[in-house]
């Protein structure tokens, strides 16, 4: 396997004004060349982990990674810019990396036909926020030929910047604010920007969740409901906030509530097989 650590700013020199070091950490299985597979391309995951847009959580950064290396996927984890750093950063960031791997799809062995982006509660917001607005202005002014993904997995995300629902300490981090106006409300709510071009999602949330409200799941699966397009959703009945593997791994005190939450994974292989037809 090949790992590597970059910092972004040393590939786009404007992504390290004021202070920020966005990192991208790469994890590339072998191809092995005894079987003829060495020229073999890759589907690829990118992870943007949890915080509340005020830190990059570890459990949600390496140990996700390495879950998707034995499933034949090249991850690539983006430690993102987070307080005091505000909107349209991070969604910068991430469109930075979907520009290496088309970059690099020829030496890291990527089928950029084939890439996935995935987060957790914060990160799920910025996973489903580029997913829905890859191509929105902030972005395109940046990266004029910004690509989309082809499949989204959101893990307990926040998703709605509506106060009866949302995870308002993540908005006043991304935004510099609160409250937020009734403008920023729709603007920022990825459930109220889902379009026909937004790609499949994974979701995954547990009814209890007392931090991120399991409405923000279900209102983004209803919108992907009413424009035809597919996804797939799993609502646990128990489980507080910030699962992850929901083993051993992640947390440390284990029990039949977070076991029983933990084959969002196989479920998640599942689906990414078919979704990306691999």
């Amino acid at each position: 396997m090949r790992y590597e650590k970059i910092e972004l700013k040393s590939c786009f020199d404007f992504l390290g004004e004021d202070g920020k070091n966005p990192t991208l950490e790469i994890y590339l299985p072998d191809n092995l060349g005894e079987l003829g597979r060495q020229n073999n391309k890759r589907p690829c995951i990118v992870i943007c982990p949890g915080g509340g847009y005020e830190f990059c959580s570890q459990r949600e950064a390496e140990p996700i990674a390495l879950k998707f290396l034995p499933w034949g996927f090249n991850a690539f984890v983006l430690t993102y810019s987070t307080k005091p750093h505000r909107y349209p950063t991070q969604l910068r960031e991430v469109a930075a990396v979907m520009e290496l791997i088309y970059k690099n799809s020829e030496s890291w062995h990527c089928d950029v036909s084939k890439t996935a982006i995935m987060g957790f509660s914060a990160g799920g917001h910025l996973a489903a926020h580029y997913s829905t607005s890859f191509d929105c202005p902030q972005i395109k002014e940046v990266f004029p030929d910004s690509k989309p993904v082809s499949a989204s997995v959101l893990c307990y995300p926040v998703i709605s910047c509506k106060p009866d629902t949302a995870h308002m300490g993540s908005f006043e981090n991304l935004l510099g604010h609160r409250p937020q106006t009734k403008e920023e409300e729709n603007s920022y709510s990825c459930e109220c920007l889902i379009r026909a071009n937004t790609p499949p999602a994974f979701l995954w949330h547990t009814s209890e969740d007392g931090c991120v409200p399991v409405h923000n799941s279900l209102l983004y699966a209803a919108g992907l409901a009413d424009k035809k397009i597919p996804f797939e959703l799993h609502i646990y009945p128990y489980g507080d906030h910030g699962l992850s593997t929901s083993d051993r791994e992640t947390i440390n005190d284990i029990s039949a509530v977070t076991e029983y939450a933990s084959d969002w994974l196989s479920n998640l292989k599942k689906w990414l097989d078919l979704t990306l037809k691999l």
